[in-house]
């Protein structure tokens, strides 16, 4: 059922907020969250374009290791460069660690980020830096929570200021599960609207794509609700806009209508709605995502930008908590382990499933898709014959709308410990993706109480532009 946030005062015909809200959720009958959907505000689009349209951000939380990945290190002692060796790739000179055999044949079509530094290695500090290209306040705080002075809006938030929502879907996607610290607890810092205000959040979606028979999560017909009753019942909302109009100047509603009009878009099967509908798509194209819930997460991604989203973040998603490090990234022990049986084997497929895709759909050209983390992992293997988190120098990875493939950028020394030329800085990665995207590093927009600000206060990486 809808339920929007109220108090409890009261209008000049007696009739309070909260009743009016409850009594328009009754009106919508089989709508169980469309509150989901006033996620969005509009704060200025800006009319430029560059040559990405849309961006797909994977996001690996729990840190992604450069020796293994995008860094290897084949000469340096066992105790650094691991159990695994290096692999030729499609770009000449350039080699990637072996458990990547898929993405090392599409290095034309990359732009490989090596010297990427945040010098925090805490999960929710960096990855505030890699989500909003700030520093956190102080750096290295495991567990922060969201807050001032470390309110800064995320990517996704700034995405929803400059990009207009598109056929009854928001500008932004954040999935299948939020950032958070303590085991789910608490959302990190640097994942919602912060000082741009609450209406910028991303639309934050819980779900799990590979489950049989999944829909839109919130957009489902309440039990009982079949689309010819909730016809009958649309009339009788109509006969609420006239007092709701009324509560316009009301922060909460004041975008009422329009949020109630997309989430009726999705109930009644509208492309809005057909964009979450996975059953459209083929048996071997499924397979070629895997049939897992990151793999599925990110197909639904591509669907979602075709539909018109600009920007979808997929989180990595843990596996299997009976397994190593709850069958996550965060490799404090067994990486190898870890690395070889189940987290590289999977990305690697699912990354090249994407890449493809989009350029056999011819949309590669369009999309610009980020490979991320939080941080690297530490050179030497711990006690446990793990790697620790480490936010002096990793790597990360561009591909698609405006990058130059088979490009490596900055150096690191031969531990794959430090930079030692080409830093990158998170806010310099973002101000690349406005680029992209046809925004200026300095371009403004407002926050809550109308100070203006700027997108970004990075440099835009030039060697990796096409």
């Amino acid at each position: 059922m809808l339920t929007l946030t109220a108090d409890g005062r009261r209008l000049c015909d007696g009739v309070s907020r909260r009743e009016w809200l409850r009594a328009g959720s009754l009106g919508l009958g089989g709508l169980s969250s469309p509150a989901l959907l006033q996620r969005r505000a509009s704060a200025g689009a800006d009319d430029r374009r560059g040559a990405a349209k849309s961006v797909i951000v994977l996001f690996i939380s729990g840190g992604m290791p450069q020796h293994e990945t995008f860094d290897p290190k084949p000469e340096a002692p066992r105790e650094i460069r691991g159990d695994f060796g290096a692999i030729a790739t499609q770009t000449p000179g350039l080699f990637l660690g072996e458990l990547l055999p898929k993405m090392s044949q599409l290095t034309d079509r990359m732009a490989i980020i090596r010297t990427m530094v945040t010098g925090d290695n805490a999960h929710s500090t960096s990855g505030y830096q890699m989500l909003t290209g700030m520093p956190h306040v102080p750096l290295n705080r495991e567990n922060a929570g969201p807050g001032k002075p470390n309110d800064w809006p995320s990517l996704n938030a700034l995405v929803q200021a400059l990009r207009p929502p598109v056929a009854g879907l928001p500008a932004s996607i954040s999935l299948p599960r939020r950032l958070a610290n303590n085991n789910g607890q608490d959302p990190w810092p640097g994942t919602e609207g912060g000082i741009l205000g609450r209406k910028l959040d991303p639309w934050f979606l819980e779900c799990d794509p590979a489950e049989a028979g999944f829909t839109v999560p919130g957009g489902e017909l309440l039990e009982g609700m079949v689309p010819a009753r909730l016809d009958r019942r649309l009339p009788l909302l109509d006969q609420l806009r006239s007092p709701l109009d009324r509560l316009q100047q009301q922060a909460e509603i004041s975008s009422y209508s329009n949020y109630q009009q997309q989430a009726i878009d999705l109930i009644a099967g509208g492309g809005a709605r057909e964009a979450f509908d996975l059953g459209r798509e083929s048996d071997a194209t499924r397979d070629r995502y895997t049939r897992t819930t990151y793999g599925q997460s990110v197909l639904l991604a591509r669907r979602l930008i075709e539909a018109g989203v600009s920007l979808v973040q997929v989180q990595s998603v843990s596996a299997d908590k009976k397994r190593p490090n709850g069958g996550g990234w965060d490799t404090h022990e067994r990486h190898s382990e870890s690395v070889k049986g189940w987290l590289l084997p999977t990305l690697d497929e699912v990354y090249s499933a994407l890449i493809l895709d989009l350029e056999e759909r011819g949309l590669l050209s369009e999309t610009l898709v980020c490979l991320v983390t939080e941080f690297g992992h530490t050179p030497k293997f711990n006690a446990r014959k793990g790697r620790d988190h480490w936010g002096r120098v990793f790597s990360i990875a561009l591909a698609g709308g405006g990058i130059r493939g088979g490009v490596v950028h900055g150096t690191s020394d031969w531990h794959a410990a430090e930079p030692l030329d080409g830093v990158v800085r998170p806010s310099d990665y973002l101000a690349t993706v406005f680029h992209c995207l046809g925004f200026a590093p300095e371009t403004i927009v407002h926050d809550v109480e109308g100070r203006p600000m700027p997108i970004s206060r990075g440099s835009v990486i030039e060697p990796v532009l096409a």
